[in-house]
């Protein structure tokens, strides 16, 4: 199993932090380092400044929304990247949320799986360097009866086939991301219920597309914490976790609701939800369960942490992303370091 990083958004109080951070992974070997976006910083020009100032690391995009560009957009992005960092890019993508798409970016949130895949077979097309045409439900490409022509992209990327991630939460799409994509970027991933909630569906998606699961990439992210006081660690969390499992999305359509319900949290989720949506942000992190923090992320000491990581790995994942936690940089930097010695207590190194 690989360890990644994520550092979030960029913006929230920590940038100087987080370049330090990329900068001693990369030191340390970690494989990957994602950066997000929603509706603040963008993830490419975060990527950018870090793969100019890493030299080994990989660079992702955790995620690149697909409601922000045109597909043909992304596949520049995506070739100018990689080739600027020596062939250290992965594209993940994903279709953000309803309030996001329609609020920020003006873009119906309606058929996303259909556009998901359209969007990732015209990315895939033009980083092909083939002239670019397609048909489809939600792009033509040239459209008709105007002037324009099919193009090919002019930037050649450092390599043939960029990784292509998609962010996945829903059974269906994990079972699309299982047949279009080379891996799932999963958040809020449980050891315990991984099979249930996640690798049930990205299996059947492989074999729709005659494929295993060899090869690709089920790649979670999990806040890190290090110390000996678990439940004390695990409070740090819980206005994260109200967050996303009581306010990112509505009543009826909060992803992160229903996998919580689907790891077994039922009227927890909908307590957490109803506090939070009724302005009770701090009845909603009271109200999550100490159980769904814990599985949710990697706390305690560094003997613990790497139980937890075997546990991840013998469950599937194959790549297991960081998001180190601190008041302070030394902080991060020694919840980092710690990860890769459980890595290397764990016996997966």
């Amino acid at each position: 199993m690989r360890l990644g990083i994520n550092l979030g958004y960029w913006g929230a109080g920590m940038d100087g932090d987080n370049l330090a951070v990329a900068q001693e992974a990369d030191r340390l070997g970690y494989d990957v380092c994602w950066a997000a976006e929603a509706y603040g910083s963008d993830a490419p020009t975060v990527l950018t400044w870090v793969a100019a100032q890493t030299e080994s690391i990989d660079v992702g995009s955790a995620i690149m929304q697909i409601p922000a560009r045109q597909p043909a957009m992304t596949a520049m992005t995506a070739a100018t990247l990689d080739s600027l960092s020596g062939g250290r890019f992965r594209l993940g993508l994903g279709v953000s949320g309803p309030q996001v798409s329609e609020g920020w970016y003006g873009v119906k949130f309606d058929k996303p799986l259909a556009r998901t895949r359209e969007y990732v077979e015209i990315v895939r097309k033009a980083m092909t360097r083939e002239r670019l045409s397609y048909e489809g439900q939600h792009w033509t490409l040239p459209l008709p009866g105007g002037p324009g022509k099919p193009i090919k992209l002019t930037v050649h990327p450092e390599r043939e086939h960029i990784p292509l991630y998609i962010a996945a939460i829903g059974p269906k799409n994990l079972e699309q991301t299982g047949e279009i994509a080379d891996g799932a970027l999963l958040i809020f991933p449980s050891a315990e219920h991984l099979e249930e909630t996640a690798l049930t569906y990205l299996r059947a998606g492989r074999e729709k597309a005659g494929k295993t699961m060899e090869g690709f990439d089920v790649s979670p992210t999990l806040p890190l914490a290090i110390g000996d006081d678990v439940k004390g660690l695990a409070d740090m969390f819980r206005p994260y976790t109200a967050l996303y499992v009581g306010g990112m999305g509505s009543r009826k359509q909060n992803f992160y609701n229903q996998l919580a319900q689907r790891m077994g949290y039922e009227k927890e989720a909908a307590e957490i939800q109803d506090k939070y949506l009724d302005g009770d942000k701090a009845g909603a992190a009271a109200a999550v369960p100490h159980q769904l923090i814990d599985q949710t992320t990697l706390l305690g000491p560094v003997e613990r942490i790497a139980e937890r990581m075997q546990a991840y790995a013998a469950a599937g994942v194959t790549t297991l992303n960081l998001a180190p936690a601190g008041f302070t940089l030394e902080e991060r930097l020694t919840a980092l370091r710690a990860g890769t010695d459980a890595l290397e207590r764990s016996g997966l190194a």
